[in-house]
């Protein structure tokens, strides 16, 4: 019994090392999917409510963790040289203000980014790990002020309608990340980005005597960016 489960664990291991396994090498199109999260390291300027004397908020505004189905594909430049294009779904993002511990409203964002990468595996098979420097281009869009929030407004202000908007963001990026060949197509792929966005958000106002306000700050999200998924070579 103890011979025959030596010989099936040595059969498995002659196919596991068996498997064919390709290197990533110039001209190759990689795709990679998998499930992505951005956690933000936000940070945000305090906010001056148009009161007088004004009402401040020093804690500024929060920015909660959102989650999409990731996507990039890479082009490999050279054996060692690829360029990255990340995409997604939208990210959701709920937003708090921290210091009275309510929902200001959500947004959501796409953030494409444009990395050149490095393998120094350098055309050799096995495992492919990456780093990558890029430049990223966030829009947001559907951005809403939560009803919370704009019951503190109608206090502070006599606020009749709040709306939210957010600037676009460039900022850079940087990554790191491995494929795990499965055979010479299929991967599992783990990637981590750390990218610079920083925006301005601003808050219009109209209050019920018909008057219009403006509250505007600054907003840093800087997220940290996981992703886990599957990856295919063309």
């Amino acid at each position: 019994m103890r011979k025959s489960r030596l010989a099936i664990a040595a059969h498995a291991a002659i196919l596991l090392v068996s498997i064919p396994v390709s290197a990533h090498q110039e001209g190759d199109i990689i795709v990679r999917g998998g499930f992505t999260a951005v956690v933000p390291n936000d940070d945000s300027d305090a906010i001056n409510l148009p009161t007088d004397p004004a009402t401040v908020l020093p804690g500024g505004v929060g920015v909660d963790t959102g989650y999409a189905l990731g996507l990039t594909g890479v082009w490999m430049i050279t054996d060692i040289w690829g360029l990255e294009l990340l995409a997604a779904t939208p990210f959701e993002h709920d937003i708090d203000v921290k210091d009275l511990n309510i929902d200001a409203g959500s947004t959501e964002h796409l953030p494409p980014t444009l990395s050149l990468q490095w393998y120094p595996m350098g055309g050799k098979p096995g495992w492919q790990p990456y780093l990558g420097l890029g430049v990223n281009y966030t829009t947001f869009f559907s951005e809403s002020v939560d009803s919370e929030l704009r019951d503190v407004l109608g206090a502070v202000l006599d606020v009749n309608t709040a709306k939210l908007s957010l600037d676009d963001s460039f900022g850079l990026s940087a990554q790191a990340g491995v494929d795990i060949p499965l055979n010479d197509k299929w991967m599992l792929n783990f990637g981590v980005w750390y990218i610079d966005i920083d925006t301005e958000a601003t808050i219009d106002v109209t209050t019920n005597a018909g008057a219009a306000a403006e509250v505007s700050f600054d907003v840093e999200i800087d997220p940290w960016v996981y992703n886990i998924g599957i990856a295919y070579k063309f």
